[in-house]
């Protein structure tokens, strides 16, 4: 699977080619994908005082603590 994503829109493309949109903007995929959509979704309902970068990086430390499939080494690629 792939994220891919602009300023307009994210999408998800499966490995058999089909296209989707995620719901609520959010998209998270791999071992750990299920504990950082949660943890997304949950901080952009609560806190929205976090910019999409720190959203990311939080959910994803939120998985890294939670899936032991998951590690909290990250790299965030911001599109300018």
């Amino acid at each position: 699977m792939l994220i891919t994503a602009n300023k307009e829109e994210i999408l998800v493309i499966s490995g058999t080619g089909d296209v989707l949109e995620p719901e609520n903007g959010i998209a998270a995929i791999g071992s750990g994908g299920n504990f950082a959509l949660s943890a997304a979704t949950a901080l952009k309902k609560h806190a929205s005082g976090l910019t999409a970068e720190e959203m990311v990086r939080e959910s994803l430390m939120i998985a890294g603590d939670l899936c032991i499939y998951t590690n909290q080494n990250l790299v965030v690629e911001k599109i300018g």
